[in-house]
Protein backbone atom coordinates (compact mmCIF):
# COMPACT_ATOMS: atom_id res chain seq x y z
CA UNK A 1 0.00 0.00 0.00
CA UNK A 2 1.48 3.34 -1.04
CA UNK A 3 1.61 5.94 1.67
CA UNK A 4 -0.03 9.29 0.90
CA UNK A 5 2.30 12.12 -0.02
CA UNK A 6 2.31 14.77 2.70
CA UNK A 7 3.93 18.13 3.20
CA UNK A 8 6.45 17.03 5.86
CA UNK A 9 10.05 16.93 4.63
CA UNK A 10 12.56 16.32 7.42
CA UNK A 11 15.66 17.02 5.31
CA UNK A 12 14.22 20.31 4.10
CA UNK A 13 13.23 21.32 7.62
CA UNK A 14 16.72 20.68 8.97
CA UNK A 15 18.31 22.50 6.04
CA UNK A 16 16.09 25.51 6.62
CA UNK A 17 16.08 25.68 10.42
CA UNK A 18 19.05 23.61 11.66
CA UNK A 19 21.19 26.71 12.06
CA UNK A 20 18.75 28.01 14.69
CA UNK A 21 19.40 25.08 17.05
CA UNK A 22 20.79 27.08 19.98
CA UNK A 23 18.24 29.88 19.62
CA UNK A 24 15.37 27.37 19.52
CA UNK A 25 16.59 25.65 22.68
CA UNK A 26 17.03 28.96 24.47
CA UNK A 27 13.58 30.16 23.46
CA UNK A 28 11.49 27.01 23.94
CA UNK A 29 13.33 24.40 26.04
CA UNK A 30 15.99 25.05 28.71
CA UNK A 31 17.31 28.62 28.54
CA UNK A 32 20.40 27.74 30.59
CA UNK A 33 21.65 25.03 28.21
CA UNK A 34 22.77 27.24 25.29
CA UNK A 35 24.05 29.81 27.77
CA UNK A 36 26.24 27.21 29.45
CA UNK A 37 27.47 25.74 26.17
CA UNK A 38 28.43 29.14 24.80
CA UNK A 39 30.23 30.04 28.01
CA UNK A 40 32.58 27.07 27.80
CA UNK A 41 32.85 27.03 24.03
CA UNK A 42 30.87 23.84 23.53
CA UNK A 43 28.32 25.40 21.17
CA UNK A 44 29.39 23.27 18.20
CA UNK A 45 27.39 22.45 15.10
CA UNK A 46 27.74 18.70 14.66
CA UNK A 47 26.33 17.58 11.33
CA UNK A 48 26.63 13.79 11.51
CA UNK A 49 28.11 10.96 13.55
CA UNK A 50 29.50 7.49 12.99
CA UNK A 51 31.10 5.03 15.40
CA UNK A 52 33.14 6.88 18.00
CA UNK A 53 33.19 10.18 16.08
CA UNK A 54 31.17 13.31 15.35
CA UNK A 55 31.74 15.39 12.22
CA UNK A 56 31.16 19.10 11.67
CA UNK A 57 30.23 20.88 8.43
CA UNK A 58 33.90 21.10 7.45
CA UNK A 59 34.35 17.35 7.79
CA UNK A 60 36.53 17.61 10.91
CA UNK A 61 36.15 14.66 13.27
CA UNK A 62 35.57 14.83 17.04
CA UNK A 63 36.38 11.84 19.22
CA UNK A 64 33.46 10.99 21.49
CA UNK A 65 34.72 9.95 24.95
CA UNK A 66 31.31 10.58 26.51
CA UNK A 67 28.98 8.35 24.41
CA UNK A 68 25.90 10.35 25.35
CA UNK A 69 26.44 9.68 29.08
CA UNK A 70 26.81 6.00 28.20
CA UNK A 71 23.83 5.62 25.86
CA UNK A 72 26.01 5.09 22.77
CA UNK A 73 27.74 1.95 24.00
CA UNK A 74 28.07 0.65 20.42
CA UNK A 75 29.00 4.04 19.04
CA UNK A 76 26.82 6.07 16.71
CA UNK A 77 24.65 4.43 14.06
CA UNK A 78 25.87 0.87 14.32
CA UNK A 79 24.84 -0.85 11.06
CA UNK A 80 23.41 -3.95 12.77
CA UNK A 81 21.12 -1.85 14.99
CA UNK A 82 20.11 0.35 12.06
CA UNK A 83 19.19 -2.71 10.00
CA UNK A 84 17.17 -4.16 12.87
CA UNK A 85 15.17 -0.96 13.14
CA UNK A 86 14.59 -0.78 9.39
CA UNK A 87 13.47 -4.41 9.48
CA UNK A 88 11.04 -3.93 12.35
CA UNK A 89 9.52 -0.83 10.73
CA UNK A 90 9.19 -2.60 7.39
CA UNK A 91 7.49 -5.56 9.13
CA UNK A 92 4.57 -3.29 10.11
CA UNK A 93 3.94 -5.33 13.25
CA UNK A 94 0.75 -5.02 15.25
CA UNK A 95 2.58 -3.30 18.10
CA UNK A 96 1.30 -2.20 21.53
CA UNK A 97 -2.16 -3.70 21.08
CA UNK A 98 -2.21 -4.24 24.87
CA UNK A 99 -4.19 -7.43 24.39
CA UNK A 100 -1.65 -9.84 23.00
CA UNK A 101 1.77 -11.27 23.89
CA UNK A 102 4.16 -10.21 21.09
CA UNK A 103 7.36 -12.24 20.60
CA UNK A 104 10.06 -9.55 20.71
CA UNK A 105 9.76 -8.66 24.44
CA UNK A 106 9.94 -12.34 25.38
CA UNK A 107 12.95 -12.89 23.15
CA UNK A 108 14.81 -9.88 24.56
CA UNK A 109 13.99 -10.90 28.14
CA UNK A 110 15.29 -14.40 27.39
CA UNK A 111 18.57 -13.02 26.02
CA UNK A 112 19.07 -10.61 28.94
CA UNK A 113 18.45 -13.28 31.55
CA UNK A 114 21.22 -15.45 30.11
CA UNK A 115 23.66 -13.03 31.73
CA UNK A 116 21.97 -13.24 35.16
CA UNK A 117 20.97 -16.90 35.50
CA UNK A 118 19.74 -16.41 39.07
CA UNK A 119 17.03 -14.03 37.79
CA UNK A 120 13.95 -15.15 35.87
CA UNK A 121 11.75 -12.16 35.03
CA UNK A 122 12.03 -8.79 33.24
CA UNK A 123 9.88 -5.67 33.21
CA UNK A 124 10.49 -3.31 30.28
CA UNK A 125 10.13 0.45 30.62
CA UNK A 126 11.55 3.43 28.75
CA UNK A 127 14.58 4.76 30.61
CA UNK A 128 17.05 4.20 33.41
CA UNK A 129 15.09 6.20 35.94
CA UNK A 130 11.96 4.17 35.11
CA UNK A 131 13.92 0.96 35.60
CA UNK A 132 14.93 2.24 39.04
CA UNK A 133 11.36 3.32 39.84
CA UNK A 134 10.21 -0.20 39.00
CA UNK A 135 12.81 -1.76 41.28
CA UNK A 136 11.87 0.56 44.16
CA UNK A 137 8.17 -0.21 43.81
CA UNK A 138 8.73 -3.95 43.52
CA UNK A 139 11.10 -4.05 46.50
CA UNK A 140 8.73 -2.12 48.76
CA UNK A 141 5.75 -4.24 47.75
CA UNK A 142 7.58 -7.55 48.00
CA UNK A 143 8.95 -6.82 51.47
CA UNK A 144 6.01 -4.75 52.81
CA UNK A 145 8.57 -2.24 54.05
CA UNK A 146 8.76 1.48 53.22
CA UNK A 147 12.40 2.54 53.46
CA UNK A 148 15.14 2.23 50.85
CA UNK A 149 18.83 2.74 51.57
CA UNK A 150 21.19 4.26 49.04
CA UNK A 151 24.84 5.30 49.00
CA UNK A 152 26.10 8.83 49.45
CA UNK A 153 26.86 10.51 46.10
CA UNK A 154 24.69 8.04 44.18
CA UNK A 155 22.69 9.16 41.15
CA UNK A 156 19.95 6.64 40.11
CA UNK A 157 17.75 9.16 38.25
CA UNK A 158 15.69 12.33 38.57
CA UNK A 159 12.03 11.25 38.69
CA UNK A 160 10.44 11.47 42.13
CA UNK A 161 11.12 7.92 43.32
CA UNK A 162 14.62 7.76 41.87
CA UNK A 163 15.34 11.22 43.24
CA UNK A 164 14.59 9.84 46.69
CA UNK A 165 17.69 7.66 46.40
CA UNK A 166 19.82 10.30 44.69
CA UNK A 167 22.74 11.23 46.89
CA UNK A 168 23.31 14.76 45.59
CA UNK A 169 21.58 17.74 47.22
CA UNK A 170 21.90 19.83 44.05
CA UNK A 171 19.32 17.52 42.44
CA UNK A 172 17.11 17.01 45.51
CA UNK A 173 16.83 20.55 46.83
CA UNK A 174 13.35 22.03 46.45
CA UNK A 175 11.62 18.76 45.51
CA UNK A 176 10.75 17.40 48.97
CA UNK A 177 8.94 15.51 50.38
CA UNK A 178 10.33 12.36 48.79
CA UNK A 179 10.08 8.65 49.65
CA UNK A 180 11.41 7.36 52.99
CA UNK A 181 15.13 6.92 52.47
CA UNK A 182 18.50 6.99 54.20
CA UNK A 183 21.98 7.44 52.77
CA UNK A 184 24.87 5.26 53.90
CA UNK A 185 28.51 5.66 52.82
CA UNK A 186 29.58 3.40 49.96
CA UNK A 187 31.57 0.55 51.49
CA UNK A 188 30.49 1.15 55.10
CA UNK A 189 29.03 -2.15 56.31
CA UNK A 190 28.60 -0.94 59.90
CA UNK A 191 26.38 1.93 58.74
CA UNK A 192 24.38 -0.47 56.61
CA UNK A 193 23.84 -2.88 59.49
CA UNK A 194 22.76 -0.09 61.85
CA UNK A 195 19.98 0.87 59.45
CA UNK A 196 18.94 -2.73 58.80
CA UNK A 197 18.49 -3.37 62.52
CA UNK A 198 15.58 -0.90 62.51
CA UNK A 199 13.54 -3.50 60.62
CA UNK A 200 11.87 -1.21 58.07
CA UNK A 201 14.33 -1.42 55.17
CA UNK A 202 12.98 -2.80 51.90
CA UNK A 203 16.26 -2.68 50.00
CA UNK A 204 19.68 -1.19 49.42
CA UNK A 205 20.17 0.22 45.93
CA UNK A 206 23.76 0.59 44.79
CA UNK A 207 25.79 1.44 41.70
CA UNK A 208 28.72 -1.01 41.71
CA UNK A 209 30.75 1.91 40.33
CA UNK A 210 29.23 5.31 41.01
CA UNK A 211 28.85 7.53 37.99
CA UNK A 212 29.60 10.65 39.97
CA UNK A 213 33.33 10.65 40.60
CA UNK A 214 33.79 7.07 39.35
CA UNK A 215 34.02 5.55 42.83
CA UNK A 216 34.02 1.76 42.95
CA UNK A 217 32.50 -0.29 45.74
CA UNK A 218 35.41 -1.77 47.77
CA UNK A 219 36.28 -5.41 47.00
CA UNK A 220 33.96 -7.73 48.88
CA UNK A 221 31.51 -4.98 49.85
CA UNK A 222 28.65 -6.08 47.62
CA UNK A 223 28.92 -9.69 48.76
CA UNK A 224 29.04 -8.72 52.44
CA UNK A 225 26.18 -6.26 51.98
CA UNK A 226 24.13 -8.98 50.31
CA UNK A 227 24.65 -11.28 53.30
CA UNK A 228 23.55 -8.55 55.71
CA UNK A 229 20.49 -7.75 53.62
CA UNK A 230 19.43 -11.38 53.43
CA UNK A 231 19.87 -11.79 57.17
CA UNK A 232 17.50 -8.87 57.71
CA UNK A 233 15.08 -9.95 54.94
CA UNK A 234 15.88 -6.94 52.77
CA UNK A 235 16.75 -6.85 49.06
CA UNK A 236 19.80 -5.85 47.04
CA UNK A 237 19.14 -3.70 43.95
CA UNK A 238 22.03 -3.29 41.51
CA UNK A 239 21.75 -0.15 39.39
CA UNK A 240 23.58 -1.15 36.21
CA UNK A 241 22.03 1.58 34.06
CA UNK A 242 25.44 3.00 33.21
CA UNK A 243 27.77 0.19 34.29
CA UNK A 244 25.91 -2.70 32.66
CA UNK A 245 26.20 -4.34 29.23
CA UNK A 246 29.97 -4.56 29.19
CA UNK A 247 30.95 -1.06 30.27
CA UNK A 248 33.28 -2.21 33.05
CA UNK A 249 34.74 -5.29 31.35
CA UNK A 250 32.13 -7.77 32.55
CA UNK A 251 28.55 -7.90 31.36
CA UNK A 252 27.47 -6.45 34.72
CA UNK A 253 29.72 -4.55 37.12
CA UNK A 254 28.40 -6.49 40.13
CA UNK A 255 30.00 -9.59 38.60
CA UNK A 256 33.43 -8.28 39.62
CA UNK A 257 32.54 -9.50 43.13
CA UNK A 258 32.23 -13.30 43.27
CA UNK A 259 29.00 -14.64 44.71
CA UNK A 260 26.92 -11.48 44.29
CA UNK A 261 23.38 -12.20 43.08
CA UNK A 262 21.21 -9.06 43.33
CA UNK A 263 17.48 -9.50 43.81
CA UNK A 264 16.76 -6.80 41.22
CA UNK A 265 18.97 -5.37 38.45
CA UNK A 266 18.29 -2.17 36.49
CA UNK A 267 19.61 -1.63 32.96
CA UNK A 268 19.02 0.93 30.21
CA UNK A 269 21.29 3.31 28.22
CA UNK A 270 23.39 1.02 25.97
CA UNK A 271 20.49 -1.42 25.56
CA UNK A 272 18.87 1.21 23.32
CA UNK A 273 21.61 1.07 20.69
CA UNK A 274 21.42 4.84 20.87
CA UNK A 275 18.11 4.93 19.04
CA UNK A 276 15.01 3.95 21.00
CA UNK A 277 14.73 4.66 24.75
CA UNK A 278 14.44 1.47 26.76
CA UNK A 279 14.80 0.40 30.38
CA UNK A 280 14.65 -3.05 31.94
CA UNK A 281 14.30 -4.29 35.50
CA UNK A 282 15.37 -7.89 35.99
CA UNK A 283 14.25 -9.71 39.11
CA UNK A 284 13.75 -12.92 41.01
CA UNK A 285 10.70 -15.09 40.41
CA UNK A 286 9.13 -14.64 43.84
CA UNK A 287 9.28 -10.83 43.64
CA UNK A 288 7.46 -10.67 40.29
CA UNK A 289 4.92 -13.28 41.37
CA UNK A 290 4.14 -11.26 44.49
CA UNK A 291 3.67 -8.01 42.54
CA UNK A 292 1.65 -9.64 39.75
CA UNK A 293 -0.15 -12.00 42.12
CA UNK A 294 -3.49 -12.35 40.32
CA UNK A 295 -5.33 -11.39 37.15
CA UNK A 296 -6.71 -8.40 39.03
CA UNK A 297 -3.14 -7.11 39.34
CA UNK A 298 -2.03 -7.83 35.77
CA UNK A 299 -1.42 -4.12 35.04
CA UNK A 300 -0.62 -2.97 38.58
CA UNK A 301 2.64 -1.70 37.10
CA UNK A 302 2.98 -0.82 33.43
CA UNK A 303 4.54 1.62 30.96
CA UNK A 304 2.69 3.02 27.95
CA UNK A 305 5.60 2.53 25.55
CA UNK A 306 7.30 -0.31 27.42
CA UNK A 307 8.09 -3.37 25.29
CA UNK A 308 7.46 -1.50 22.03
CA UNK A 309 8.74 -3.35 18.98
CA UNK A 310 11.39 -0.78 17.99
CA UNK A 311 13.00 -0.78 21.44
CA UNK A 312 12.93 -4.56 21.67
CA UNK A 313 14.49 -4.93 18.21
CA UNK A 314 17.21 -2.45 19.13
CA UNK A 315 17.92 -4.33 22.36
CA UNK A 316 18.18 -7.69 20.61
CA UNK A 317 20.54 -6.20 18.03
CA UNK A 318 22.70 -4.66 20.76
CA UNK A 319 23.09 -7.98 22.57
CA UNK A 320 24.01 -9.68 19.31
CA UNK A 321 26.66 -7.05 18.54
CA UNK A 322 28.14 -7.27 22.04
CA UNK A 323 28.61 -11.01 21.52
CA UNK A 324 29.61 -11.04 17.85
CA UNK A 325 32.18 -8.25 18.18
CA UNK A 326 33.37 -9.37 21.64
CA UNK A 327 32.90 -5.85 22.98
CA UNK A 328 32.88 -6.83 26.65
CA UNK A 329 36.39 -8.23 26.28
CA UNK A 330 37.37 -5.17 24.25
CA UNK A 331 36.16 -2.89 27.02
CA UNK A 332 38.29 -4.79 29.52
CA UNK A 333 41.39 -4.84 27.32
CA UNK A 334 41.18 -1.29 25.90
CA UNK A 335 40.11 0.16 29.24
CA UNK A 336 43.12 -1.37 30.97
CA UNK A 337 45.46 0.06 28.33
CA UNK A 338 43.94 3.54 28.57
CA UNK A 339 43.88 3.52 32.36
CA UNK A 340 47.48 2.32 32.64
CA UNK A 341 48.78 4.91 30.19
CA UNK A 342 47.01 7.71 32.04
CA UNK A 343 48.11 6.44 35.45
CA UNK A 344 51.72 6.46 34.24
CA UNK A 345 51.43 10.25 33.83
CA UNK A 346 50.67 10.81 37.53
CA UNK A 347 54.34 11.13 38.41
CA UNK A 348 54.83 13.67 35.63
CA UNK A 349 52.03 16.08 36.55
CA UNK A 350 51.58 17.20 40.13
CA UNK A 351 47.93 18.18 39.61
CA UNK A 352 47.07 14.69 38.33
CA UNK A 353 46.27 12.84 41.55
CA UNK A 354 44.59 9.58 40.57
CA UNK A 355 43.31 7.52 37.67
CA UNK A 356 40.70 4.92 38.64
CA UNK A 357 37.84 2.83 37.29
CA UNK A 358 37.21 -0.43 35.47
CA UNK A 359 36.91 -1.25 31.80
CA UNK A 360 35.87 1.79 29.81
CA UNK A 361 34.58 3.72 32.81
CA UNK A 362 37.53 5.80 33.97
CA UNK A 363 37.87 8.71 36.38
CA UNK A 364 40.78 11.17 36.19
CA UNK A 365 41.05 13.14 39.43
CA UNK A 366 42.99 16.37 39.86
CA UNK A 367 44.24 17.81 43.12
CA UNK A 368 46.25 20.52 44.84
CA UNK A 369 49.77 20.88 43.42
CA UNK A 370 52.88 21.13 45.58
CA UNK A 371 54.85 23.84 43.75
CA UNK A 372 54.23 27.39 44.95
CA UNK A 373 53.31 29.00 41.62
CA UNK A 374 50.79 26.35 40.62
CA UNK A 375 49.41 26.19 44.14
CA UNK A 376 48.48 29.87 43.99
CA UNK A 377 46.57 29.42 40.74
CA UNK A 378 44.89 26.28 42.07
CA UNK A 379 43.81 28.13 45.23
CA UNK A 380 42.35 30.94 43.13
CA UNK A 381 40.18 28.46 41.23
CA UNK A 382 39.09 26.60 44.35
CA UNK A 383 38.15 29.83 46.12
CA UNK A 384 35.83 30.74 43.26
CA UNK A 385 34.28 27.32 42.74
CA UNK A 386 35.42 23.74 43.04
CA UNK A 387 35.56 21.88 39.75
CA UNK A 388 36.95 24.73 37.66
CA UNK A 389 40.31 23.09 36.98
CA UNK A 390 38.64 19.98 35.57
CA UNK A 391 36.55 22.28 33.37
CA UNK A 392 39.76 23.97 32.25
CA UNK A 393 40.99 20.59 31.01
CA UNK A 394 37.73 19.57 29.33
CA UNK A 395 37.49 22.77 27.27
CA UNK A 396 40.83 22.60 25.41
CA UNK A 397 40.36 18.88 24.86
CA UNK A 398 37.35 19.82 22.75
CA UNK A 399 38.39 23.16 21.28
CA UNK A 400 41.96 22.26 20.34
CA UNK A 401 41.98 18.49 20.08
CA UNK A 402 38.36 17.82 19.11
CA UNK A 403 37.74 15.34 21.94
CA UNK A 404 34.46 15.45 23.90
CA UNK A 405 34.65 14.63 27.62
CA UNK A 406 32.79 15.68 30.75
CA UNK A 407 33.42 16.80 34.31
CA UNK A 408 32.12 13.94 36.43
CA UNK A 409 29.86 15.97 38.70
CA UNK A 410 29.12 19.37 40.12
CA UNK A 411 32.07 20.77 42.09
CA UNK A 412 34.25 17.75 41.37
CA UNK A 413 37.80 17.88 40.04
CA UNK A 414 37.23 14.66 38.14
CA UNK A 415 36.90 13.98 34.43
CA UNK A 416 34.93 10.86 33.52
CA UNK A 417 35.65 8.86 30.38
CA UNK A 418 32.84 6.60 29.16
CA UNK A 419 33.60 6.16 25.46
CA UNK A 420 31.84 3.71 23.14
CA UNK A 421 32.90 0.12 23.74
CA UNK A 422 34.15 -0.11 20.15
CA UNK A 423 37.22 2.12 20.62
CA UNK A 424 40.72 0.70 20.20
CA UNK A 425 44.39 1.65 20.10
CA UNK A 426 43.83 4.53 17.69
CA UNK A 427 41.44 6.30 20.04
CA UNK A 428 43.59 5.54 23.11
CA UNK A 429 46.61 7.10 21.41
CA UNK A 430 44.65 10.16 20.34
CA UNK A 431 43.25 10.78 23.80
CA UNK A 432 46.50 10.23 25.69
CA UNK A 433 48.43 12.50 23.31
CA UNK A 434 45.84 15.27 23.62
CA UNK A 435 45.58 14.91 27.39
CA UNK A 436 49.37 15.08 27.70
CA UNK A 437 49.45 18.29 25.65
CA UNK A 438 46.73 19.87 27.80
CA UNK A 439 48.47 18.89 31.03
CA UNK A 440 51.80 20.22 29.73
CA UNK A 441 50.19 23.61 29.23
CA UNK A 442 48.37 23.51 32.56
CA UNK A 443 51.64 22.84 34.40
CA UNK A 444 53.53 25.55 32.50
CA UNK A 445 51.73 28.07 34.68
CA UNK A 446 50.51 30.34 31.90
CA UNK A 447 48.96 30.39 28.46
CA UNK A 448 45.41 30.27 27.20
CA UNK A 449 44.27 27.65 29.71
CA UNK A 450 44.90 29.93 32.67
CA UNK A 451 43.41 32.90 30.81
CA UNK A 452 40.26 30.79 30.45
CA UNK A 453 40.56 29.86 34.12
CA UNK A 454 40.43 33.51 35.09
CA UNK A 455 37.32 33.91 32.95
CA UNK A 456 35.69 30.99 34.76
CA UNK A 457 36.61 32.53 38.11
CA UNK A 458 34.95 35.84 37.20
CA UNK A 459 31.80 34.07 36.08
CA UNK A 460 31.69 31.90 39.21
CA UNK A 461 32.05 34.91 41.47
CA UNK A 462 29.42 36.87 39.55
CA UNK A 463 26.88 34.06 40.01
CA UNK A 464 27.15 33.96 43.79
Amino acid sequence: MNAPVGTFDLAALLAARGGERYELHGRHINPQLPRMLRTIGFDKFYERAEGAYFYDADGDDYLDMLSGFGVMGLGRHHPVVRKALHDVLDAQLADLTRFDAPPLPGLLAERLLVHSPHLTRVFFSNSGTEAVETALKFARYATSRPRVLYCAHAFHGLTAGSLSVNGEHCFRDGFAPLLPDTAVPLGDLDALERELRKGDVAALIVEPIQGKGVHEAPPGYLRAAQELLRRHKSLLIADEVQTGLGRTGDFYAYQHDDGVEPDLVCVAKSLSGGYVPVGATLGKEWIFRKVFSSMDRVVVHSASFGSNAQAMAAGLAVLAVLEDEQLVANARRTGEELRNRLAALAGRYEMLHQVRGRGLMIGIEFGRPSSLGLRGRWTMLQAARKGLFAQMVVVPLLQRHRILTQVSGDRLEVIKLIPPLIIGEREVERFVSAFTAVMDEAHSGGGLMWDFGRTLVKQAVAQR
